[in-house]
């Protein structure tokens, strides 16, 4: 008998944010993620070294300012489709640690059943819809579904989001004219990290500031520090405000950077310690803390507390997938095609 999946409902706001000045409460709503988010990944890195975890396995360590003033700036209704760096985004849209380890296991109760492991997580009841292998395939997908959204007359918006590497491909172009065109709700954002695989965005392309892509179609595009959650937060507030007006598309660069290699099998020998130095002083986790404590924000007290939960949380995940079943191989026949009363199809 398959265990239950795990999962838990978003609860956001009808309206979104409004004001600049953020309390204490946001501060530590962007806090608890962003570290939650980075003691996944490396617990994630741990047991993929155990060889509890196989396969391809991309984490999100350094980009979790995104996750966070990208959730806290959405409302209800918003869809996310990414890439495969994606453990990050998919815990901010409500996917539970224990769901997502599970899914990382191969296991029956992972939140695809064990099938789609690091790279293809979904959750059609947090509209998210991954996690896409294939290098850009999500970005049409991400048009489409923004395409849903104008024809069902919603203000819901779609976040599209892929890597630098990603926006070489012919498919963001055919997108951006498309959505430009027919002035589609969605906001793309390219997680410039500054490298694709091995690869710098200097070696690629004589464009190195990625949102000028955008103006090339007359599309409204800016660059953001990815390593502040309020400045990402602030940054989708602008963006979304623009697509809900039903001016079409917005394009974000949001700037970046991972502390580990692409993936676990890259040893990242192409940078060198002083430039991951350079970004590492400036981490957002870290940040976010330093700033709570010197504002007074939070007490000591409190951020041991808020650590000790997050542990906790991510210990009972792993205890969670290590005695999950790996889903029968039956299993294989179920899922390759949609039910016609599959709810979201209604």
């Amino acid at each position: 008998m398959a265990q239950v999946v795990e999962k838990q409902k978003v609860t956001k706001s009808k309206t979104p944010a409004k004001a600049k000045v953020y309390s204490k409460e946001m501060y530590l709503e962007w806090y608890r993620l962003m570290l939650l988010i980075r003691k996944f990944e490396e617990k994630a890195l741990q047991m993929y070294g155990m060889q509890k975890i196989r396969g391809f396995c991309h984490v999100y360590i350094g980009q979790e300012a995104i996750a966070a003033g990208l959730e806290s700036a959405l409302i209800e209704g918003d869809a996310i489709v990414t890439a495969y760096r994606q453990h990050g985004i998919a815990l901010g849209r409500g996917i539970t640690p224990k769901a997502a380890m599970a899914e990382l296991y191969g296991k029956e109760t992972g939140i695809v059943k064990g099938k789609g492991g690091s790279m293809h997580f979904f959750d059609a009841s947090n509209k998210y819809f991954g996690g896409n292998g294939i290098v850009g395939a999500q970005i049409p997908i991400g048009t489409g579904i923004a395409f849903a959204e104008k024809y069902k007359g919603t203000k819901n918006l779609c976040v599209t989001m892929f890597g630098d590497g990603a926006s070489r491909q012919g498919a963001l172009h055919e997108s951006f004219n498309m959505a430009m065109t027919w002035k589609l709700p969605v906001l793309y954002i390219v997680e410039n990290n500054g490298y694709a695989m091995g690869t710098s965005v200097e070696r690629t392309s004589n464009v190195v500031e990625l949102y000028e892509l955008g103006e090339s179609y007359n599309m409204p595009s800016e660059q953001v520090d990815g390593m502040r959650p309020d400045a990402v937060h602030e940054a989708i507030l602008r963006a979304a405000k623009h697509i809900r007006s039903g001016e079409g598309p917005y394009f974000l660069e949001i700037k970046t950077y991972r502390y580990k290699g692409h993936s676990v099998s890259d040893p990242a020998k192409y940078r060198t310690k002083e430039e991951v130095k350079q970004y590492q002083d400036i981490d957002p986790v870290k940040m976010t803390e330093k700033k709570l404590l010197n504002d007074k924000l939070a007490t000591a007290e409190e951020i041991k507390t808020i650590k000790e939960a997050i542990i906790a949380e991510i210990k009972e995940a792993v205890e969670f997938a290590e005695n999950s079943a790996f889903p029968p191989a039956s299993d294989l026949y179920e899922d390759n095609y949609v039910q016609k009363d599959y709810p979201f199809l209604k």
